[in-house]
């Protein structure tokens, strides 16, 4: 006679969103519950940022490349590309902040990358969104918003972040001086991804060599979102998605073959 059941044999059910859920938790209580003020400085931060920009351009210059209000010019930009490089950063450690974790069988090391790529994420788009709504508020900027533009922007960060996270995952792992190669070539990337300026401020030679900076397509199409007169033809979605598509399935073949070399690690 055959078992109709075995229950050993049956499958946890809803196992990896159950996982995913516990290290998000776990991963909230890490960030923000032990820091005095938590959630406070992940817009205390942007904000500031926001004000240092706006206040020292405005002096040297009577009014931003795009509308009339220096606050609104530097938060489409800067809110998004924090937010690539907030996820990028959160999913490159996935591994070493949940190295103990990755010994049990139910815990994966997607469930890692997804916890802490959805938690930044959402932590992201809610300062985003009180960041500029503040400043709406305050400045009584009243913009015409393109909201399909808004989306893919922020789309494109996302995606950006988690593949480039990805890639940098294996490679901070298996590599310890790519932690520092990385934090070499990535910095200049603040000033070059159009936070201050617009591609079509830059001298011809130049934007035929940054437009394959994909983080600047992402601020343009941001940009395109909130200033109606903008039309921003240079910006490519696929570009942008192809690199994060490369870059993502890449990371993600190096660590199915070495992510138990990384997790056995001391």
């Amino acid at each position: 006679m055959i078992p109709t059941s075995i229950p050993s044999l049956k499958p946890r059910r809803f196992r990896t969103s159950r996982t995913v859920i516990a290290l998000i938790l776990r991963e909230m209580a890490t960030t923000y519950g032990r820091s005095p003020g938590g959630y406070f400085w992940a817009i205390a931060e942007p904000v500031a940022m926001i004000a240092v920009l706006s206040i020292a351009f405005s002096l040297m210059l009577r009014s931003p490349s795009l509308g009339t209000n220096f606050q609104i010019f530097y938060a489409t930009a800067f809110l998004p590309f924090t937010l690539y490089a907030g996820i990028a950063q959160k999913v490159s450690a996935s591994i070493t902040f949940s190295r103990a974790l990755l010994a049990y069988p139910a815990v994966t090391f997607v469930d890692a990358i997804i916890a802490r790529f959805l938690l930044e994420l959402l932590t992201k788009v809610l300062v985003f969104y009180i960041v500029i709504v503040g400043i709406e508020l305050i400045y009584d900027v009243r913009p015409i918003l393109d909201f399909p533009s808004i989306l893919m922007s922020l789309g494109m960060a996302a995606a950006l972040g988690l593949g480039i996270g990805t890639l940098n995952c294996v490679l901070t792992s298996l590599f310890t001086v790519w932690q520092s190669v990385w934090r070499v070539i990535n910095r200049p990337l603040f000033l070059v991804s159009g936070v201050f300026f617009i591609y079509e401020d830059l001298p011809s030679g130049l934007r035929s060599f940054l437009w394959y900076n994909p983080l600047l397509h992402v601020t343009g199409e941001m940009r395109r979102g909130f200033f109606a007169t903008y039309d921003a033809t240079y910006i490519s979605h696929t570009f942008v998605m192809s690199v994060a598509l490369v870059s993502g399935a890449l990371g993600l073949l190096l660590l199915r073959r070495y992510h138990r070399l990384i997790i056995n690690e001391r």
